[in-house]
This record gives structure tokens, C-alpha cells and sequence, in this order.
């Protein structure tokens, strides 16, 4: 478990201190540098939950998403030493990206990124995180989960354009093949919706999900 630079912690919302403790089930630098920006202290727990396992097909692809995150925040709680009466806050995370009814996962080599840019390429594609909170304490869980969702609307791409771009590396390790916070950034003509939902953490959906749970993030 890796532990972040000491940041302030949540509070109830009714302003009273606690001393829970936030855990991210995420490897993710997108979504950490988003919690550190708000200045949320938090240790990270990647989750050991195989994405594979769950098959999208018949799945409405924002049910996917949450179900995704709920799955990596109780397979991080599982590993979680818990101290008694400490409450711990799981963060669980998945992005996707929905083209034409077709989910776009992370591409499992250049070629499959490189056809993943040419579908996207003029198009207009959904970008879709789903969001899950669990609660531990002393045993006991209580979930709450949601899903954000983003249209991204893509320039039409030169193939030197999708070429340069998967030299730089940038698409190898992202939902549909690119991140709208690098190099990516040059192929996007607007969107409608949240732009952090984009990046991977939805950052107005999870306060909502915290005060669920009577956490305020502010």
C-alpha cells in the first residue's frame, strides 16, 4: 500500500472531524493527481479484480461501469488491514469509452489502438466512468455507486496524425485509446459534459457518493 503526502482529511457534513480513512482502488497517476488537486489525503490499494471476468454483453454500458467500480473497490476492501472502529472509504473506478453501441477498452497493443483512433477519428464517442464508495467498518460494508457520462466530439484524423500519436505512447494505456489531458488534447473539438469524468474521476459525482455516506470532500 502506497501512502500519499499528507493532505487534509474529510470531514461529516456537519463540519465535525473524523478520522476516516480514504483508500483509491486505482493505479491510475489520472485519477490520484485529480484527489491530490482537491487536496484529499489517501493511500492507494490497487485492486487485484479482473476486468475480463465480467462480460458487457446485454449490459446497458453505464451499469457496466459501476458494476466495474464496485467490483475493484470490494476486491481492494478484501485486502484492507482494518483497524477496529476506524471507517475506511473505498474508491472504485472504471472508464470506458462507447462508440456506436461498441465499448472501447484499453487497446491490447499499437494495432489495436491505431484501429481504435481510425473508429474515433470525425466521430462523436461517450466517455462513461462509473463511480463506486464502500464504506468499511469493523466488518461491516454499505456501498453507493454511479456513473458519469461525457460526449467527446474528435476532429477527423490524418493517418500521420494517429501515427505520431501512438509513437508518443500516450494511447497504449487508456480506455478507447486516448487521453484527453496529453497530446490528445489536439484532436478534440468540444464536448458536452464533465471534463474530468474524461480524465478517469468524475470529481462532482464523488462528492455526492461521499455525502451518502455524510462525508463532505470540501
Amino acid at each position: 500500500m502506497k501512502t500519499e503526502k499528507k493532505m487534509k482529511s474529510v470531514k461529516k457534513t456537519d463540519g465535525e472531524d473524523c478520522g476516516v480513512k480514504i483508500i483509491l482502488a486505482s493505479k491510475s497517476p489520472r485519477r490520484q493527481d485529480l484527489l491530490k488537486n482537491i487536496g484529499i489525503g489517501f493511500e492507494v490499494l490497487v485492486s487485484n479484480f479482473d476486468e475480463k471476468s465480467l462480460c458487457a454483453v446485454d449490459m446497458d454500458p453505464r451499469e457496466y461501469a459501476a458494476t466495474l467500480a464496485r467490483k475493484k473497490a470490494e476486491a481492494s476492501a478484501a485486502a484492507v488491514k482494518a483497524e477496529k472502529n476506524v471507517e475506511y472509504l473505498i474508491i472504485g473506478a472504471d472508464t470506458i469509452v462507447v462508440l456506436n453501441g461498441e465499448i472501447l477498452g484499453q487497446p491490447e497493443n499499437e494495432a489495436d489502438a491505431r484501429m481504435m483512433l481510425k473508429k474515433l477519428s470525425g466521430a462523436a464517442n461517450q466517455v462513461i466512468t462509473g463511480v463506486a464508495v464502500l464504506s468499511l467498518k469493523d466488518g461491516q460494508k454499505t456501498f453507493h455507486s454511479a456513473s458519469e457520462s461525457t460526449l467527446v466530439y474528435f476532429k477527423k484524423l490524418g493517418e500521420y496524425e494517429i501515427d505520431a500519436y501512438i509513437k508518443t505512447g500516450e494511447p497504449l494505456d487508456k480506455a478507447g485509446a486516448y487521453g484527453i489531458q496529453g497530446v490528445a488534447s489536439l484532436f478534440v473539438e468540444e464536448i458536452e459534459g464533465c471534463y474530468f469524468n474524461v480524465v478517469g474521476l468524475p470529481l462532482m459525482r464523488l462528492s455526492k457518493l461521499f455525502a451518502m455516506h455524510g462525508y463532505s470532500l470540501i
